[in-house]
């Protein structure tokens, strides 16, 4: 077993200036714990400001989404051309991103193509709305988005990618993370089982055991340690908890004790 995979996303949150200070405090609270990997996703506004600041043996930066052309005239975008070098992992296919900004899944597929193309790790999110799981169809949910989303890949570059399964009635909206409905690691270990089973079929056993799976949607301090006894995750994707310099610090001291 590798490194325990831990990624803040900290959405559409902190200027530059209190990102910089969010991450002072959280220096001083977080160790540097060998068999955990912690990294930051911030605005893409804070990366370059923070990729000067952090300690870039403890800490590892990821962009929020990308753009999948790498140069253009494509106002208001950001492509994974400009952030190689910059950031280790781009978040790809986030609930966010599918149901707020209506990407279609061949966005998502050219995101997570741009992304290894310009040797950036992609985090490619999956999961299923509230009524898709009334109706059971998470298998079928999870089933569409591997497959389209790792479309086009050879098996060594799908065996670099990160899934994230993120169940979008759990995600919180950032404040009410503690309150908030989650999954429980029973559901979560369901579907990383079925998101390795996909992969298998693509590219075989050996790519879909060397696939980094997470979990997200409302984990937090509390119930971190729950999902980090999963055998079938690698980590966790957090959201609103990243926010707060003791809840993320809970979230790795429970991601380093697992070992």
């Amino acid at each position: 077993m590798g490194k325990t995979l831990i990624i803040a996303n900290w959405k559409m949150n902190f200027t530059v200036h209190e990102a910089s200070v969010f991450l002072h405090k959280l220096d001083k609270v977080v160790q540097n714990h060998r068999n955990v990997e912690m990294v930051i996703a911030p605005t893409a506004l804070c990366l370059q400001p923070l990729s000067i600041q952090i300690d870039h043996a403890k800490y590892k930066l990821a962009a929020q989404n990308l753009y999948w052309r790498d140069e253009g005239a494509f106002t208001g975008e950001v492509s994974a051309h400009q952030l190689r070098g910059l950031v280790k992992y781009a978040l790809i296919g986030h609930s966010e991103r599918r149901y707020v900004f209506h990407e279609h899944e061949k966005d998502i597929r050219n995101k997570v193509q741009a992304a290894v193309r310009n040797g950036i790790i992609p985090v490619l999110c999956v999961g299923e709305t509230a009524a898709e799981r009334t109706d059971g169809e998470t298998d079928m949910i999870i089933h569409n988005q591997i497959v389209s989303g790792l479309a086009n890949l050879t098996a060594d570059e799908a065996k670099t990618v990160v899934v994230a399964y993120e169940p979008v009635w759990a995600i919180s909206k950032g404040k009410d993370f503690a309150g908030h409905a989650s999954a429980t690691p029973g559901d979560a270990a369901k579907a990383a089982r079925s998101i390795r089973r996909q992969i298998q079929h693509l590219f075989g056993r050996e790519t879909a055991q060397e696939v980094r799976v997470l979990y997200g949607g409302s984990v937090n301090g509390s119930n971190s340690a729950g999902f980090l006894t999963v055998t079938e995750l690698d980590g966790l994707l957090v959201g609103g908890a990243s926010l707060h310099v003791d809840e993320f610090s809970k979230m790795v001291k429970s991601a380093h004790d697992r070992r």
